[in-house]
């Protein structure tokens, strides 16, 4: 019988499966963790805190971060497979990822820096000084010369990116100033992201060892590793009630608290299972969740802080 790749004018892995892997790239987790939510601190923060919000300003960061984001993904998958971190252990699994998805990411992120500069022409300088930082950060991630993922740095790099870098720069777009409030509120994202890169390397532990990935779980060892996510995870939470506590805090921030315990249910996971890589994903998925729900629960206490404002 012959196979759909051996009929005449059908090409493999074909167009469609390759529109497909592009689509499937932007993954909703990533956009709505890496991307998305410390942009909407920044918003928050400038609403709640600076009292203003400029929609068209809003909405063209947020394209940036969009295309930044899709040429993360693009970048990230085209280079880990060409490292051939995601094959060690299985040299002929998955389909081999097409230069059409190098291509995508150089568009991504040209788009990205496009809207960079417009936005700078707008604003002033700072957001084109943020918008570098962020795409050296992104763009040498995973690809050469300097892939910060291999010299034990990727983590550190991706905390500042989703971090500061993130929250201040969307601050910025609104209230031409920065905030040292918005900066310590800065850490709630960056330090869980940080404590994300982490618990993520750790069932890659062997394959990117073998492949010279240096990351932390590599340097460290899983069970340090996983010590470490969790102090972070911690710090990134201690930061709220800090906050709260010395003033530049809204009282209902203290909301995102509540992700406390997916943390605990995540360590309990890790400290049973970070030799275990199928055992370990519940672990995974809980830090995940908190990070959404602390980050999501601490903005919306931020627009309630808004709210009562334009109520007053």
């Amino acid at each position: 019988m012959t196979s759909v790749a051996e009929q005449p004018g059908v090409s493999a892995p074909g167009v469609r499966a390759r529109l497909v892997r592009v689509v499937s790239m932007v993954r909703y987790r990533f956009f709505l963790y890496a991307g998305l939510m410390p942009y909407l601190l920044g918003a928050a923060w400038a609403y709640a805190i600076g009292g203003t919000l400029d929609a068209a300003m809003f909405w063209s960061g947020l394209g940036g971060v969009v295309l930044a984001v899709i040429g993360v993904e693009a970048f990230n998958d085209y280079f880990d497979a060409r490292l051939g971190t995601d094959r060690v252990f299985d040299p002929e699994g998955g389909a081999p990822v097409p230069d059409a998805v190098f291509w995508v990411g150089v568009v991504a992120f040209a788009g990205a820096l496009g809207v960079g500069i417009y936005l700078t022409s707008r604003i002033g300088w700072p957001i084109l000084a943020f918008a570098l930082a962020g795409g050296a950060a992104a763009i040498f991630y995973e690809a050469p010369p300097i892939r910060w993922s291999y010299r034990g740095l990727g983590e550190a790099v991706i905390a500042l990116s989703y971090g500061p870098w993130m929250v201040l720069g969307s601050l910025y777009l609104h209230t031409r100033t920065f905030d040292t409030g918005a900066l310590l509120a800065s850490l709630l994202p960056g330090l869980l992201i940080m404590a994300l890169a982490v618990v993520n390397a750790v069932p890659d532990f062997h394959q990117d060892r073998l492949v010279g990935k240096r990351n932390l779980v590599v340097r460290l060892g899983r069970r340090r590793a996983v010590a470490l996510y969790l102090a972070l995870a911690a710090g990134g939470l201690a930061v709220v009630p800090v906050g709260v506590a010395a003033g530049p805090f809204p009282l209902a921030c203290l909301a995102a608290l509540l992700a406390v315990p997916l943390i605990v249910a995540s360590g309990r996971c890790a400290v049973e299972s970070y030799e275990a890589p199928r055992r370990f994903l519940p672990a995974m998925r809980h830090m995940v969740t908190a990070y959404v729900v602390a980050t999501g629960l601490f903005i919306a206490g931020l627009l309630v802080q808004g709210w009562r404002g334009l109520g007053a």
